[in-house]
C-alpha cells in the first residue's frame, strides 16, 4: 500500500473533521437555567401576578410546564449534587449547604452532566453559583466543564450575612462570621472581595457570559449550565430593573431573571440553533419563607425551603425544545432533577455512568401526551440532615414522623432580615397529591394498605440510602471527596 502524499493526508484529515462536524451538527444543545430559592408560584406560568415574567410566559407557550417536578432536597448543595449527578444527594454523600470553611466536595468518581456531554465532544460551561465544593479540585473545570465563572457558594456567605446583621442590630457580639466573598474564574479568584455593587451586576454578567458562549460555540454542540445566584438573599438587582416591578425588590429581581431567560432564547434564535436546543428552567428548592418580603411563594403548597413538604421540594419547571416538545402543554406526572442527566444522555446517545444512578429518562414525559406515566414508582424525600422524611409515588405522599421548621403563622421578616422559625413535629401522615397538593387532609386512617405499601418502600430506601432518624447506613451510599493537606486551596 502506497503512503499518502501531503495533499492526500490533508484531504483525509479534512474529511475526518467534516464528518465530526456533521455528526456534531445533528446533536441537540442543552441549556439548564437553575434559579436559587425560587418558589413554585414566583413566575407567571405558575401563578405570579404581582409582576410580569413575559419571557418565562413565552417558554410556557412554546414549551411544556411540569407541575409535579421535584428536587432531591430543599437546600442548596444537596439539591445541586442531584442535578449534576443524576443521583439523590444521599447517594453521593453531599448534604446541606457547604460553606467557606468546608473541606469536602463532589467526588471525582461521580459522573456529572458535563462529563456525559463530553462523551460527544460538547463545549461545556458553568456560569453562576456552583456550591459543590469551592477549592480547585471540586470546581466545575475538574468535573467536565471547559470553563467556569461565578460565586463558588451562596451569595449570603459573606461578612454581611443577613442573620449576622440582625444580631449586630440587636447589639449582640458577633463571633467568627464569614470571610470575604470571592468571584472565581475557572480555578482562580479574580475578585477577592465581592461587594454589594458587584452583586447588583451578577445576573447581568452571568447572562452576558452565557450569551457570548452560545455565540462562540453555535457551530458545535454545547451545554450551558446557568445557576443564577438570585433569588437567594441578599437580593440585588441592576439599575435596569430596580423599582420596575411595582412589587418591591423581590419582584424586581425576578423580572431581571426573566430578562436573562429572554436573552438566552433570543440568542438561540439569532444564531440559528433555536430548533435544536433544549432549554430547562427550574430551581434548587422552594422559597426561604422566613425572609418575608424578600422571599417568594410556594402556594398552593405547604411550607418552603428547608422542609420535605411540597413547598420545599416541588419547584416550577419549564422545558422548551421547539422541534421536539409540543408547545403550550403541561405534564402533571412525577419527575425530578435527577432525571435531567439520564435524559440528556439518551438524547445525545451517550453512555450512562457505570455506577448506580437514580434518575430516569423522562423524554416521553417531555414529548408525549397525557397517557405517558412517570417512570418513578416511588421517590424518597430526604432532608439535608440525612433524614428520610417522606415518600412520594405518582399519586400519594407518606410523611414519616419527624421535626420540621415552620413560621407557625408568625409575622415574617422584612427588609432582608429574617423572622425566627419554630420547630414542629409531625407523625405518620398520608396525603393524596392529586386532590390535596397543599397537604392539609391526613387520610392515613382511610388507606392503611397505601400506608403499608409506602412504609415498605421507605424501608427499601433506608436500606439503599440510609436514614439518620432510624440510625441506618445505606448500602448504596458513595463517599464525597475530602481535601488532604497537600491539596490546593482556592486563591
Amino acid at each position: 500500500m502506497k503512503s499518502l502524499t501531503s495533499s492526500s493526508r490533508l484531504c483525509f484529515l479534512c474529511a475526518i473533521l467534516l464528518g465530526r462536524s456533521l455528526i456534531g451538527a445533528d446533536l441537540p444543545n442543552v441549556v439548564v437555567i437553575f434559579i436559587d430559592d425560587m418558589g413554585y408560584a414566583d413566575i407567571g406560568p405558575f401563578g405570579a401576578k404581582s409582576y410580569p415574567t413575559p419571557n418565562l410566559d413565552r417558554m410556557a407557550r412554546e414549551g411544556r410546564r411540569f407541575t409535579d417536578f421535584h428536587v432531591s432536597s430543599a437546600v442548596c448543595s444537596a439539591s445541586r449534587s442531584a442535578l449534576m449527578t443524576g443521583c439523590y444527594h444521599e447517594r453521593v454523600g453531599i448534604s446541606g449547604a457547604l460553606g467557606p470553611s468546608s473541606r469536602i466536595g463532589l467526588s471525582a468518581g461521580e459522573t456529572t452532566l458535563a462529563e456525559i456531554c463530553k462523551q460527544k465532544n460538547y463545549a461545556t460551561t458553568c456560569i453562576g453559583k456552583w456550591h459543590l465544593g469551592h477549592h480547585p479540585m471540586f470546581l466545575p473545570t475538574n468535573h467536565g466543564f471547559d470553563s467556569y465563572y461565578g460565586l463558588p457558594y451562596s451569595n449570603d456567605m459573606w461578612p454581611n450575612h443577613p442573620e449576622e446583621l440582625a444580631k449586630k442590630a440587636k447589639g449582640k457580639v458577633l463571633k467568627g462570621g464569614y470571610p470575604l466573598l470571592p468571584l472565581v474564574e475557572n480555578t482562580k479568584i479574580i475578585d477577592a472581595e465581592v461587594t454589594g455593587d458587584d452583586q447588583m451586576q451578577l445576573t447581568t454578567n452571568y447572562t452576558n457570559r452565557a450569551v457570548d458562549f452560545i455565540r462562540q460555540h453555535r457551530h458545535e454542540p454545547f451545554l450551558v449550565y446557568l445557576p443564577h445566584s438570585m433569588v437567594h438573599v441578599p437580593l440585588y438587582v441592576s439599575s435596569k430593573f430596580a423599582g420596575k416591578s411595582g412589587a418591591g425588590l423581590f419582584g424586581d429581581v425576578v423580572m431581571e431573571v426573566d430578562w436573562s431567560v429572554g436573552q438566552i432564547l433570543d440568542t438561540l434564535k439569532e444564531v440559528g440553533v433555536d430548533e435544536k436546543t433544549l432549554v430547562v428552567f427550574t430551581t434548587d428548592n422552594g422559597p426561604w419563607l422566613s425572609y418575608g418580603d424578600h422571599a417568594g411563594s410556594a402556594l398552593p403548597h405547604r411550607e418552603g425551603k428547608g422542609t420535605a413538604w411540597e413547598g420545599g421540594i416541588r419547584v416550577p419547571t419549564l422545558m422548551r425544545w421547539p422541534s421536539k416538545i409540543p408547545a403550550g402543554t403541561t405534564c402533571d406526572e412525577l419527575a425530578c432533577t435527577v432525571d435531567i442527566l439520564p435524559t440528556v444522555a439518551a438524547m445525545i446517545g451517550a453512555e450512562l455512568p457505570k455506577h448506580k444512578i437514580d434518575g430516569q429518562n423522562i423524554m416521553p414525559l417531555m414529548t408525549g401526551g397525557s397517557e405517558v406515566k412517570s417512570p418513578h414508582e416511588t421517590m424518597p424525600c430526604y432532608f439535608a440532615s440525612d433524614e428520610l422524611q417522606g415518600i412520594r409515588d405518582r399519586e400519594w405522599k407518606l410523611i414519616l414522623p419527624h421535626q420540621y421548621r415552620t413560621l407557625a403563622g408568625k409575622p415574617v421578616g422584612t427588609g432582608g432580615i429574617p423572622a425566627q422559625y419554630e420547630t414542629a413535629k409531625v407523625g405518620l401522615e398520608l396525603y393524596n397529591m392529586k386532590n390535596d397538593r397543599s397537604e392539609t387532609k391526613n387520610v392515613a386512617a382511610d388507606h392503611p394498605e397505601i400506608v403499608a405499601r409506602l412504609e415498605a418502600a421507605a424501608e427499601a430506601w433506608r436500606f439503599e440510602l440510609g436514614d439518620k432518624l432510624t440510625n441506618r447506613k445505606g448500602s448504596g451510599v458513595r463517599p464525597h471527596a475530602t481535601m488532604t493537606e497537600s491539596d490546593a486551596v482556592l486563591k
